[in-house]
């Protein structure tokens, strides 16, 4: 990994340029364990700035349905940490600029230990996790990550008080990872009024960059979020277009088609804002 985490420059350069950051979530292994890094390569071709990587595990409390059918065919398939790590060391053979985030749960993470996952992790060119079950008050179980170089995102809520707000400002790294209402992952519901006043109220207290999930579902509800939020993430809406595709190039083209036109509309908006 660079001196410069790759996601620190690359929100820099978000900001430098006035565009609006695309981070498309998959689940590694699926739809099938042999497209995951072309589908990576797919996904920046087709626009986006940094790849959320799930790691599959097998009680993944904060998702919806697509994505834990995603992560149970994966690991049906076999689809463990030292698969998902390989991956990423074979992606960065032919993209070392692209930041890679992993996200999941701590078990997998535990059960192959902190020191081990942060050398392993760092070697393969990985540049974030975000752990859903680690609270920031919890933070200092994943310190050998961070010491490792590795930027822990932290989750902020609908319903986080501005006293925890103040510690996650104060520890976070990366970017923080807004979750735009309350409940698991796929719901079809989003109110953009009510995020862009949480957005500004975590922008209030620092400059870390901000970006929104859960509830963007396409290049309209994006565009709307995009308005106000550093960056949007789309998830169980592309992992649902690439569930049945038979092969490489088939998951390949359901994500270029569903993502190029969120591209799109991205870049559209931030040219409304900046003038």
């Amino acid at each position: 990994m660079s001196v410069t985490n790759r996601i620190d420059a690359r929100f820099a350069a978000l900001k430098a340029s006035g565009r609006k950051g695309l981070i498309p979530f998959m689940t590694a292994g699926d739809p099938l364990p042999d497209a995951t890094v072309s589908v990576m390569h797919a996904l920046v071709a087709a626009g986006c700035d940094l790849i959320e990587l799930g790691m599959p595990y097998s009680d993944p409390v904060a998702d919806g349905p697509v994505i834990q059918h995603a992560g149970e065919r994966a690991i049906a398939k076999g689809v463990g940490l030292r698969e998902v790590l390989g991956w990423v060391r074979e992606f960065r053979r032919g993209d070392t600029d692209t930041p890679v985030v992993l996200m999941g749960y701590l078990n997998p993470v535990e059960f192959y230990g902190y020191a081990n996952f942060a050398s392993d992790a760092n070697e393969a060119g990985v540049d974030g996790v975000l752990i859903v079950d680690v609270p920031v008050e919890e933070a200092a179980t994943l310190a050998p990550l961070r010491n490792a170089g590795l930027r822990q995102i932290f989750l902020v809520a609908p319903t986080t008080t501005e006293q925890r707000l103040a510690t996650i400002r104060a520890m976070a790294q990366g970017f923080v990872y807004y979750v735009s209402f309350n409940g698991i992952t796929g719901a079809n519901r989003i109110d953009p009024d009510a995020v862009r006043a949480k957005v500004e109220t975590i922008k209030a207290g620092g400059d870390i960059p901000v970006a929104v999930g859960f509830g963007i579902r396409d290049a309209e509800s994006a565009s709307r979020i995009a308005a106000f939020a550093d960056a949007v993430v789309i998830g169980s809406a592309l992992v649902s277009r690439m569930a049945e595709c038979p092969t490489a190039d088939a998951a390949c083209k359901a994500a270029t088609d569903f993502l190029a036109p969120i591209r799109a509309g991205l870049d559209r908006t931030a040219a409304t804002v900046a003038h």
